[in-house]
């Protein structure tokens, strides 16, 4: 019998930025995800200190959720973090001779489970209205559309380009997470509103290929996107605070409470499993329960 192979003699550090490399080029994840498990990581070796990463046991892992979970991080944080760290020792143990991954049998503490916001039908509405026909308000009123209208992460309607539209077949070509693309379908009020704005993007946009551009003809950031959107919000009075993924979870929540079909929804936001499209059963449940207690006479309360 083979023995297993020594572990890599590289540094905590080097092995890092090495799993970060991966995650980069071989899994191809966003700048963003790749930030997120460079820090879950960070933490690891901080935490870690002079302890080799070989020498580290479930005991360990559990201390370091335990001193975390002391700093106030969330269940939900703390969950993140040990799926960066599992997936990690994971990479060790494939590609530098780990003989075995302390986390995969840690779990976090559970945390309350927070809802998603998503707004009322109206208030989607009156956000959807035209602002005007000016530069700023016809691309600001097509990217609010086409968020509502296909539940477009931040992120994927910053990187669309005018060649992602279809607007014969009605649909949009979205690279999501881990480079992943997928076709979503794009209502009509939507594809007015990019008419209107792709006539009028023409003079600034040149030869451009970013759907949604500034004045001088560059692809519109997702900070300055997240930024229109609170300011259009703020500018309607809405009262509650209106930011990109409110825009992706009321589609989610209104398709859901329209037709019932949760697995379509799963595969118009992306999802890559049923669970992240489950919360949005809950929502369509309180709705459910706001009619029920309106109109059922047993459940009227008495004046």
């Amino acid at each position: 019998m083979v023995p297993n192979p020594p572990p890599d003699p590289a540094s905590a550090g080097q092995l890092r930025t090495a799993y970060l490399s991966h995650l980069r080029v071989e899994r191809r994840l966003s700048a963003h995800t790749e930030k997120s498990y460079a820090r879950d990581l960070t933490l690891l070796l901080q935490l870690a200190a002079t302890q080799p990463l070989t020498a580290l046991s479930p005991h360990d892992i559990r201390r370091y959720i335990s001193t975390l979970h002391g700093r106030g991080l969330s269940g939900r944080s703390l969950g993140r973090a040990l799926s960066a760290w599992r997936g990690f020792f994971d990479y060790l143990a494939r590609d530098h001779g780990f003989r075995h991954n302390p986390c995969a049998d840690v779990r976090p503490p559970k945390s309350p489970r927070k809802l998603p916001h998503a707004l009322t039908p109206d208030a989607a509405a009156q956000l959807m209205q035209p602002s005007g026909d000016d530069f700023l308000a016809l691309r600001d009123h097509a990217l609010l559309e086409l968020f509502y209208s296909s539940g477009l992460r931040l992120s994927e309607l910053a990187g669309l380009d005018v060649a992602d539209v279809n607007r014969t077949d009605r649909t949009v070509t979205v690279t999501g997470k881990g480079a992943k693309t997928r076709l979503v379908p794009v209502g009509s009020k939507a594809l007015e509103a990019l008419e209107r704005w792709l006539a009028g993007r023409a003079a600034a946009a040149g030869g451009a290929p970013a759907l949604f551009v500034t004045r001088a003809g560059k692809r519109l950031s997702g900070r300055s996107i997240e930024a229109r959107v609170s300011l259009r919000a703020r500018q309607l009075g809405l009262a509650d605070s209106v930011h990109p993924h409110v825009l992706r979870h009321s589609f989610a929540s209104h398709v859901l409470q329209s037709s019932g079909d949760l697995r379509a929804v799963q595969d118009m936001l992306g999802h890559a499993s049923i669970t992240s499209t489950q919360v949005y059963t809950h929502l369509d449940f309180q709705h459910l329960a706001r009619i029920y207690d309106a109109a059922h006479p047993r459940a009227r309360r008495k004046s």
